[in-house]
């Protein structure tokens, strides 16, 4: 945390201001409790400094740009470095692994190939697992269904809303999906309800799995379910979490609802310092009987500012 917080102290011109505006250096950081000394960031920071203004790396050293897709103004920028992309990699692989995929799966990546992270986050988190991975990307939901039949897929990443509409265009073609090979679903990038999963398990025979990410902190592969199901479990060693009182931004503890805050803590091209994701959460205090150890979150159903 302090040489995260040392990096961006020396690199990133907004959060050096914020922090002499607050009196306080990265030296000031004795522990994991001081990250309440450092201030916030917001995503109108990332609009605002757009488009390299929170690179903390050079651009000889940044292999990888994504952007959101800019629906609302300026896009959101961000980037990796080849040793943030190993991580982004690793978090992955323990993301499918957790979902009970492994090497001989056949993985179908309906998510959107291109400047969103979901894509190319799960491909190559996917290769690494040693899967077989199907780039589709989205839409032409005919031709996935074809594939998804043809190839054996074993497992599908998309978004909940995505494999539902998939569903019923199958049922539409005469093809069962039960009959499938399918097994597991990988779905996020959008919030989904508990009758969502539900509805999906039982008309699909399928397990689906809740993941989670920001394009801000990394992509997909900040958090994910594992097998029972129970909450996702964040990747701590990477991502340091915390939930705030949205209203008196105090920290809040576990079991307390609140507004889940992040901070990158291996990420070069763009250290990510106490973001407010705006995702309503809570911790879950009690161990998980899977075995993992990192923190659980309960599934994200809201957040605290203008919209989904």
């Amino acid at each position: 945390l302090r040489a995260i917080a040392q990096r961006a102290y020396e690199r990133q011109e907004l959060f050096h201001r914020r922090m002499q505006e607050r009196g306080v250096k990265p030296a000031d950081i004795q522990s994991l409790d001081d990250v309440a000394r450092l201030p916030f960031m917001v995503k109108t920071d990332l609009r605002d400094s757009y488009p390299f203004g929170l690179f903390a790396s050079p651009m000889q050293d940044v292999v990888r740009v994504h952007a959101s897709s800019g629906t609302t103004g300026k896009p959101i920028v961000v980037a990796y470095t080849r040793e943030d992309v190993q991580v982004w990699t690793s978090v992955i692989v323990r993301t499918l692994a957790a979902c009970g995929l492994h090497q001989g799966d056949i993985i179908h990546n309906a998510y959107g190939y291109g400047l969103f992270t979901g894509g190319l986050g799960l491909h190559y988190g996917a290769e690494a697992l040693g899967a077989s991975v199907i780039p589709i990307s989205g839409g032409n939901t005919d031709r996935q269904i074809m594939v998804m039949k043809d190839f054996g897929v074993t497992a599908i990443c998309c978004t909940p809303s995505y494999f539902i509409h998939i569903m019923e265009r199958a049922g539409e073609l005469g093809v069962d999906i039960r009959k499938l090979p399918l097994r597991a679903g990988i779905f996020g990038a959008e919030p989904w309800t508990e009758g969502m999963r539900q509805h999906i398990e039982a008309n699909s025979g399928i397990k689906a799995y809740d993941i989670y990410g920001l394009s801000e902190i990394i992509g997909p592969g900040v958090a994910s379910e594992c097998r029972c199901q129970k909450g996702l479990h964040i990747f701590e060693d990477h991502f340091l979490p915390e939930i705030i009182d949205p209203e008196t931004q105090k920290n809040l503890p576990d079991g307390a609802e609140g507004e889940l805050v992040l901070t990158t803590l291996s990420k070069y091209a763009m250290p990510m310092i106490r973001y407010r994701t705006r995702d309503i959460t809570c911790f879950y205090p009690e161990a998980c009987p899977c075995g993992r150890t990192g923190r659980r979150i309960r599934r994200i159903g809201r957040r605290s500012d203008d919209m989904f």
